[in-house]
């Protein structure tokens, strides 16, 4: 093999190489800051790109997408001077690639402290009730705070939360003492309410019951007084309708005196201790026989 082929093969050999070294293919969601001698000269995005070997300079990949930080918690000192143990998660995104890896040293962990001075800030403003109850005020506080510091850093903060508040054992065992005597009271409240709706609604049964019984007196009152009233009616009807048939036989006499005898025995079977009979018994047919005549009379007025 000549001198001349192997110069060949050697100059196509670097050829490939430099050609494999200029080649940057950057993946979706990706970017990537391309220095040149030492200075910033651009930033490659999603897709292959063709760089200078040995002149130019790719840095660390990176990640566009969201991340998320959970940060240890920090000892945290309220307004009513309570020490509690509050860690926090944050979600922030790369939005400037240049910014990013030129702005600040470890970011990651300027963060973190950034986080934790924030925090301490905020709920050194607060007292321990209100710290447990504004939780959507603080991470609110906290989001803007940090999107406002670490915007120079190419970072945007999407999201603050508040992980876990854990406060002395003093104070957990003196808001369980709370809660529990808030749960009795609540308890005896729900308790007293039963037994006034019981008591309430026993009164109204009672109520009702009277008044239902009331009405069933009145109606069978009423009924019995017309059952009482129709009877009369009917026996009344009945002795008219007696007396009518009799007139209308026209009676001899002897029925008549045969009648005044069947009276005078019903009046000997009454209570009476004294009993008048007529000196004649003819008094007491022509009596019936009066009472005949008026009763024929009648209709003809």
């Amino acid at each position: 093999m000549s001198a001349f082929v192997v110069v060949i093969l050697i100059l196509a050999a670097v050829s490939f190489l430099l050609l494999i070294l200029s080649i940057k293919i950057v993946k979706q969601s990706d970017a990537v800051v391309v220095e040149r001698l030492g200075k910033y000269h651009r930033t490659l995005s999603t897709g292959i790109h063709m760089i200078l070997p040995f002149f130019d300079r790719p840095l660390p990949t990176i990640s566009l997408k969201e991340k998320v930080a959970d940060f240890p918690p920090q000892p945290i000192i309220t307004k009513d001077n309570v020490t509690m143990q509050i860690d926090t998660v944050v979600y922030f995104q790369i939005t400037d690639p240049k910014l990013y890896a030129y702005g600040v040293e470890q970011p990651l962990n300027a963060i973190e402290n950034l986080t934790a001075t924030t925090l301490r800030n905020i709920v050194g403003e607060l007292e321990l009730d209100e710290t447990l109850t504004s939780r959507d005020t603080v991470n609110g506080k906290m989001r803007e705070i940090l999107d406002v510091a670490t915007d120079p850093w190419g970072i945007k903060i999407n999201r603050v939360e508040l992980k876990n508040i854990d406060p002395p054992k003093s104070i957990r065992e003196a808001m369980e003492k709370q809660m529990r005597a808030e749960r009795e009271r609540r308890e005896s409240i729900l308790l007293a309410e039963g037994d006034k709706q019981a008591a309430i609604l026993r009164a109204e049964g009672e109520k009702q019951s009277q008044i239902l019984k009331a009405e069933a007196d009145k109606e069978a009152n009423i009924l019995r007084a017309e059952g009482e009233r129709d009877a009369l009616i009917a026996e009344a009807e009945g002795k008219k309708q007696a007396i009518k048939k009799i007139v209308e036989a026209s009676p001899n006499a002897a029925y008549i005196t045969l009648q005044g005898y069947e009276a005078m025995k019903e009046l000997a079977k009454g209570d009476a201790t004294k009993i008048i009979v007529p000196s004649e018994l003819s008094n007491v047919s022509g009596l019936l026989t009066s009472v005949a005549e008026i009763i024929k009379e009648k209709p003809k007025r």
